[in-house]
């Protein structure tokens, strides 16, 4: 059985939160799991990949045993939502560095845009089984 994907997020952002939200609305296939960049599970899985999961101001999708990045990871994601999410995903075409830098530019204002929380976004009950810790 393969794995289910998952999407690693800043779970003190509210920017960040608020996606996750978001793509558990619109993920009706429940294809996504999800953990906090400051959870165990995101401290044990991304230093395989060399990443270092608190000096992090990204979102990752690890799927199918590959990490992404930036906003190759948030058109994965937006790929596999349901509604008028996918055609995101032909924004592919244009140059990683240039949508990386439009990316870059939200991540370094997250904070001071949409703010930040004292500790992480606690899942309701409901929502605990797609979450790691």
């Amino acid at each position: 059985m393969k794995a289910q994907p998952v999407i690693f997020f800043d779970g003190v952002c509210n920017l960040c939160n608020a996606s996750v939200q978001f793509v558990i609305e619109h993920d009706q296939e429940n294809y996504f799991k999800f953990s906090a960049l400051q959870g165990d599970y995101a401290k044990v899985v991304l230093p395989k990949f060399n990443v270092n999961p608190s000096s992090l101001n990204s979102t990752l999708l690890l799927e199918d045993g590959k990490l992404y990045t930036k906003s190759s990871s948030a058109l994965r994601v937006a790929k596999k939502l349901k509604g008028i999410w996918p055609l995101l995903y032909g924004f592919i075409i244009v140059p990683k560095f240039i949508r990386d830098w439009v990316y870059d530019l939200v991540a370094k204002n997250r904070y001071k845009w949409w703010g930040k929380q004292e500790t992480c976004w606690v899942p309701t009950p409901a929502l605990k089984n797609k979450f790691y810790d």
